[in-house]
């Protein structure tokens, strides 16, 4: 383990977020709100001095990133930024508790939109930007991020870096120079983000909400301005919300494809036939379902839609109150938390990709069973997907329920809450989705400081898929050989 070029990276980290705090420090100085634009400038300065002090003292020769320190440097940034972030929520008193404001910006690092605010619009609007902002930050990946704009000399190994931090099961290069890779995958990001700001301006929308909403969209994340979510705007602004949720929970290589002309390639992705197809028949359901609760059977297709491209791409926002909704529709819901977008986007959750390979595997099992002497093989888009694909998956799948039951057990000691709230609270910052059910349908308020630590702890887990925070706890991690 090289110690110092593993500190020295996360100290190039923070002060890169340091930059990135100013862009709401101005959205605090456009608004006149001193007291957020002073915050701000406390916390940048913060980061500049300990961000500073760690690039100064931990120089290194050595820059070559290998598989140990890729994971660590992942874990250790994503929870120094998410420490650091949350320092101008408790500077500016928007929120006073530091344990709220940490479990608030590890909420929207991670994408997950879970919240501790009973009605966000009681912060200032600069606050209110940052906390959207790190869900766009969080989405693609502050890491890759630093990959992209690093100058070339400086890259180091850091494949190892963007296999920790983007989800899914696998990540690769779709150009030959990783760092071509992750400035086609941002600037594929910021395309689809400003596309989106675009049509909720012609929506009637103002630029703030535009960008803080198309931020939360595009992050998978779900944080919103108001307290009803996405219900106040129109039906016009929550089925363009819809689409892109639907589009940011796509695998970015697809949009590559298409940039290169091979579009038809699109056609012949199962896992973008699975997740198309599970959130059309999921929604139908859904819509059938609630009918009754609705106006018209037009407003039911719009509710059971937005839900359903809210829960499986993990985005969190909601129009309606779905907790109300009966248990034939919940359960769909609650299902979809875990199921998750594709793999290689933004969402969250187990994602399809997993999914689809779990019963591939499943039916190669039953077929050696049945006929002990074939030799079936499980293949993904006509490819043969390796063995140590499958017993990796079916690792992954052990260690994550295993951190499911965990954070259950952690949160049976709170008095106000039942099983059903307790799992869906776990089922929603694991799978970094945000709403639950019952009591944490809105808010996680309620919950303790210590369940608070632990549910921030889910979140980041779920973001950076469990290995890299695990490995930081693995003494032989950080041993020099």
């Amino acid at each position: 383990m090289n110690r110092k070029m593993v500190f020295r990276t996360v100290g190039m980290i923070v002060l890169l977020e340091a930059a990135l705090l100013l862009l709401p420090l101005v959205t605090s100085l456009i608004y006149g709100e001193a007291k957020s634009a002073l915050a701000f400038l406390e916390t940048i300065g913060i980061a500049v001095v300990f961000g500073g002090a760690l690039c100064l003292f931990c120089k290194t020769e050595k820059t070559t990133i290998y598989a140990k320190e890729g994971f660590v440097v992942t874990a250790l940034t994503w929870i120094l930024l998410s420490l650091i972030g949350a320092l101008p929520f408790v500077f500016s008193g928007d929120i006073p508790s530091y344990i709220d404001a940490v479990f608030e910006t590890a909420s929207g690092f991670s994408t997950t939109g879970a919240t501790i605010l009973d009605d966000p619009a009681v912060c200032s609007h600069g606050i209110l930007f940052w906390r959207s902002f790190t869900h766009w930050l969080g989405g693609m990946g502050v890491l890759v991020l630093m990959v992209a704009i690093l100058p070339a000399g400086n890259e180091g190994r850091p494949i190892h870096i963007l296999r920790a931090e983007m989800p899914g099961p696998t990540m690769g290069k779709l150009v030959p120079k990783l760092k071509d890779t992750a400035k086609i995958l941002y600037v594929l990001y910021l395309a689809l983000t400003g596309i989106e700001v675009v049509f909720l301006l012609c929506g009637g929308m103002s630029l703030f909400e535009a960008l803080t909403l198309s931020f939360g969209t595009a992050g998978t994340g779900g944080l919103a301005l108001r307290a009803d979510s996405i219900a106040f705007y129109s039906s016009y602004v929550q089925w363009t919300i819809t689409v892109f949720m639907f589009l940011f929970g796509v695998n970015f290589n697809l949009y590559y494809l298409i940039l290169i002309g091979k579009a038809k390639q699109i056609f012949k992705n199962e896992e973008l036939w699975t997740y198309t197809g599970i959130v059309v028949a999921a929604a139908l359901m859904i819509a059938v379902n609630v009918r009754d609760t609705f106006a018209t059977f037009g407003e039911a297709i719009r509710a059971g839609f937005f839900q359903t491209v809210a829960f499986i791409t993990t985005t969190g926002y909601s129009t309606a109150p779905f907790d109300s909704w009966p248990v034939f529709s919940k359960t769909i819901l609650f299902t979809l938390m875990f199921i998750g977008g594709c793999a290689g986007s933004t969402g969250g959750g187990l994602k399809v990709a997993r999914i689809l390979l779990m019963f591939k595997t499943a039916k190669r099992d039953l077929t050696k069973m049945l006929h002990p002497r074939s030799v079936p093989v499980v293949r993904m888009d006509g490819r043969i997907v390796e063995e140590d694909t499958v017993r990796n998956l079916g690792s992954y799948l052990m260690i994550y329920f295993i951190f499911f039951l965990f954070f259950t057990f952690v949160l049976s000691f709170e008095k106000d809450f039942n099983l059903l709230e307790n799992i869906t609270a776990v089922s929603a910052c694991l799978n970094n989705i945000g709403p639950g059910f019952g009591k944490v349908s809105s808010t996680c308020a309620g919950y303790s400081d210590v369940s608070k630590c632990f549910l921030s702890l889910a979140m980041l887990l779920g973001r950076l898929e469990i290995y890299p925070i695990l490995f930081c706890f693995v003494p032989s991690t950080w041993s020099k050989k």
